[in-house]
């Protein structure tokens, strides 16, 4: 770590800081603090992009690291507090089943994610060995979020997380894919959390709760 230079060291700082939100999602029970860790995670996401961008001297990451902060820092965090807000659920506390287990099995998982990218690892790229695995990690704790959380918001930030897991990655090996593909991702991630927002509509109406747990109760009414 000591040998990198100091932007590739911040790099490593901001990609750890990007896992620490996932484990603060991971363990937050109330909605809008986990919309606030997702928001501080995309954050660290176009910070890291932004460094890159300053090392591998890819300007076209600059735009790349400004739509991140847009996207995942701004627009979909706020999109998600006025959902929460028009649903009457910012003070809404998810009841979390062994909460500590949870979160043991987030840092299982961590520990899993550098035992895949050993390999990648002995290639002895710098500070990409250690970002694959921190982003990786990052996937696979967005994935278990939404298996282990039962809250329908909790799962749309757990997918979230998950492309920001991809989209570390992709920035950190390849020094910056094609703009015209970080424009799409873009895109895709913003039409993707509008149909989240007309999906939750859409179920709150149904069942007046976003608890998946309840859908898997509901039984057909009988014909009279």
């Amino acid at each position: 770590m000591t040998q990198l230079p100091l932007l590739e060291q911040a790099i490593l700082v901001l990609a750890a800081l990007t896992l620490l939100a996932s484990f603060s999602m991971l363990a937050q029970s109330r909605l809008t603090s986990a919309i606030h860790s997702f928001a501080w995670q995309g954050v660290m996401v176009a910070a890291a992009t932004a460094l890159v961008a300053a090392v591998g001297h890819a300007h076209h990451l600059y735009l790349s690291a400004l739509l991140t902060f847009s996207l995942k820092g701004l627009l979909i965090p706020w999109m998600l507090h006025r959902l929460v807000r028009r649903l009457n659920m910012e003070r809404e506390v998810e009841n979390i089943a062994h909460p500590a287990l949870v979160v043991l099995a987030g840092a299982l998982l961590v520990i899993l994610a550098y035992w895949i990218a050993l390999p990648i690892e002995r290639l002895e790229l710098a500070s990409t060995r250690n970002i694959i695995a921190i982003s990786l990690a990052i996937v696979l704790l967005g994935l278990w979020l939404m298996i282990a959380r039962r809250q329908v918001v909790t799962q749309v930030l757990g997918f979230m997380s998950m492309e920001n897991g991809l989209f570390l990655a992709a920035v950190a090996s390849t020094r910056g894919m094609p703009l015209v593909v970080e424009l799409g991702i873009a895109f895709d991630v913003l039409v993707a959390a509008v149909l989240f927002g007309v999906f939750f509509f859409h179920i709150h109406e149904s069942i007046e709760s976003l608890d998946t747990g309840k859908l898997t109760r509901l039984t057909e009414e009988e014909p009279a």
